[in-house]
């Protein structure tokens, strides 16, 4: 286990590297990255979490219309839920992808971030899942939406695969199908190469049927995995 994640991990540090540019500033998506895939530390990334949102709140403030801010707000404000399982912050963040849903119906990411908060919420057990309105139906629904419209980027594919194996370590069969499209498909962003990478190692149990040891490293690879 601890040798696949330190393959994973050694994958990262180009993208932390990246991300360290004093030239430019980062962006909320670069910086939530950073918080969710390069961090081991809780207050680390909550610290980043909190960077990320103002940084988004910030462009907001200049142009409410905004795509990519809005996005990146609801992530921050759905992450700072999730570490500190606060119910406010993921109903806020509930809220925004919803809003964020009804605006660009057939955006792969509003589709894969309502997946999230649903497959996430149920990950919490059953009384999260009761008092949020979490629902696993709903999370895998909106789970097959994000890679149908995703063009086949490993960022949707790839995800997908670890999100159905956390969930189900019996779904051989269907993370298997679709990490194998992510393990080949071209990584055009640093999101796109950290789920290649992922679905790349989950392909090694997968590919022997072990869909439990592909479950647990999937845990690892999602988002804050590390922590």
């Amino acid at each position: 286990m601890t040798k696949r994640w330190n393959v994973l991990g050694a994958g990262l540090i180009g993208l932390a590297l990246a991300f360290a540019s004093p030239a430019v500033a980062a962006s909320p998506r670069e910086i939530l990255t950073q918080a969710s895939f390069l961090t081991s530390d809780k207050a680390t990334a909550l610290s980043l979490i909190n960077q990320g949102l103002a940084a988004a709140e910030a462009i907001l403030a200049h142009d409410p219309q905004d795509k990519e801010a809005q996005m990146q707000r609801g992530v921050a404000i759905g992450d700072r839920g999730h570490l500190l399982r606060s119910p406010g912050d993921a109903k806020t963040a509930r809220h925004i992808f919803e809003a964020f849903l009804a605006a660009y119906p057939r955006d792969p990411e509003a589709h894969l971030a309502m997946a999230t908060w649903h497959l996430d919420t149920v990950d919490a057990g059953f009384f999260a899942a009761t008092l949020l309105g979490g629902k696993k139906d709903i999370g895998l629904a909106e789970l097959d939406k994000a890679v149908a419209f995703g063009g086949g980027r490993p960022f949707f594919t790839g995800f997908a695969a670890l999100m159905r194996i956390r969930l189900n370590p019996n779904d051989v069969a269907n993370a298997r199908v679709l990490a194998e499209q992510a393990a080949i498909a071209p990584a055009p962003t640093p999101l796109d190469r950290i789920a290649k990478r992922a679905a790349q190692l989950i392909l090694i149990p997968l590919r022997s049927g072990d869909g439990r040891t592909a479950a647990l490293l999937a845990r690892k690879y999602l988002p804050f995995g590390r922590i």
